[in-house]
């Protein structure tokens, strides 16, 4: 082994990080560094299971914790005997948070940090995709959010700095992009002059012709203006796949979580993208068991993966994360929540399956990411081509079959 361990819990952002991480560690072999996430009380639980298991596994370690669950609970890991310090979200990018030192918590108010550091590391060491952070923070306030406090404001990388880095990446061989953040769409306000995501897509594709594939990571639906939408129908190097932050899709439940859209908008959004666009794969982040969510409102979040044509679902049971506005409303039972998360997976896996069916013939361009041939199309599903295709290639391939929710193809 060469270099730091890295454990990456959560969202794309951090897998982005934790690459930038791993080039401040430098040379540390007896560092493991866990990047937590804290969007659910089940994810702070399951990075101190993490940290237990790292430690039986290798007694020797040094362990440093970073990340949202760091940065928002930094006083329950620095309780672990198992962590040798824990670091917030602002000094994870900086090397002498990686270093043995006696100050065992270095933890700062996120809510002070300005702007989006460009820790913009030259690329990944074993992925064929690669994820670039263009924005961090968030400036709404979800009732049922914790990851404002985690990640502070909104701020923005400057689009020159975002493209000389998607540069690199294409010269190193990259083929697949990936814009990332805490909440995408909201990227560019803090910047000079009148720019947006749709701007910043625009001059990516324009000041790096060579890039092939550019996606978008999770998108707020209201944000998506009419620049956003016409790039993503119109322009083929945009992937036909986006992530949507819906959460729910009943009124009065999206109101009490203080979402700015509503069901009716939700669904016209899908529809007129898939109208322009019609292989365009949608996903969505859906949480079951909002506080106040009765059997009819739940009905109502279940209906909408039919309805949005969800085949990528991201189901979050509800859990009450302290200090937030939603913990201190009444509370759905928590055998209801299970109950109706599971309702919500099996719907999602019954529109995957039926997705997944529709494409059996259909070419495919893989973006080969592993060895045994596994990789995704353009859509995002994942594929599985005959072992031994070139890793990080675009392989053009037909469908023949359906397994274990996922294609089956060979090479054209």
């Amino acid at each position: 082994m060469s270099g730091p361990e890295l454990i990456t819990l959560g969202c794309r952002l951090n897998f982005a990080e934790s690459e930038a991480m791993r080039a401040a560690a430098g040379a540390q072999d007896d560092l493991v560094i866990v990047n937590s996430c804290a969007v659910t009380a089940e994810a702070v639980r399951q990075a101190r299971q993490e940290i237990r298991r790292i430690a039986r596994r290798r007694p020797e370690a040094r362990i440093v914790v970073t990340g949202c669950a760091a940065q928002t609970e930094p006083e329950t890991f620095a309780a672990m005997a198992e962590v040798s310090r824990v670091i917030g979200n602002a000094e994870k990018t900086d090397a002498a948070s990686f270093l043995p030192a006696p100050e065992r918590v270095r933890v700062s108010d996120i809510m002070a940090v300005r702007e989006t550091a460009p820790h913009l590391v030259a690329g990944f060491s074993d992925r064929a995709r690669a994820f670039v952070e263009v924005q961090n923070g968030c400036d709404h306030r979800c009732t049922f959010c914790i990851i404002p406090y985690g990640r502070g404001n909104s701020r923005s990388v400057p689009a020159g700095l975002v493209i000389d880095r998607i540069k690199a990446l294409v010269d190193e061989g990259f083929q697949e992009v990936v814009l990332t953040g805490v909440d995408v769409t909201s990227y560019g306000p803090d910047l000079p002059g009148n720019t947006n995501l749709g701007s910043l897509v625009e001059r990516i594709l324009r000041h790096v012709p060579a890039l092939p594939r550019l996606r978008l990571s999770s998108l707020d639906s209201v944000e998506i203006d009419e620049r956003l939408f016409d790039l993503v129908t119109g322009e083929a190097r945009v992937m036909p796949h986006l992530h949507l932050s819906l959460q729910a899709g009943d009124d009065m439940v999206l109101k009490r979580m203080k979402r700015r859209h509503s069901r009716a908008q939700a669904v016209a959004t899908v529809a007129r993208l898939k109208a322009k666009r019609p292989e365009i794969a949608i996903g969505a982040d859906l949480i079951a068991g909002f506080p106040t969510e009765t059997e009819m409102m739940a009905a109502n979040s279940l209906a909408l993966i039919d309805e949005c044509d969800i085949v990528m679902g991201h189901i979050f049971p509800y859990s009450p994360r302290a200090g937030t506005p939603a913990s201190r409303m009444p509370q759905v039972r928590g055998d209801a929540i299970k109950a109706r998360a599971r309702a919500l997976r099996q719907a999602a896996a019954r529109r995957r399956a039926a997705w997944l069916a529709t494409l059996v013939g259909s070419e495919q361009r893989v973006l080969v990411e592993r060895a045994d041939g596994r990789g995704h199309g353009e859509s995002f599903a994942e594929v599985r081509l005959p072992a031994g295709q070139p890793v990080g290639r675009i392989v053009p391939a037909r469908i023949t079959a359906v397994s274990d929710d996922m294609l089956i193809g060979e090479p054209l």
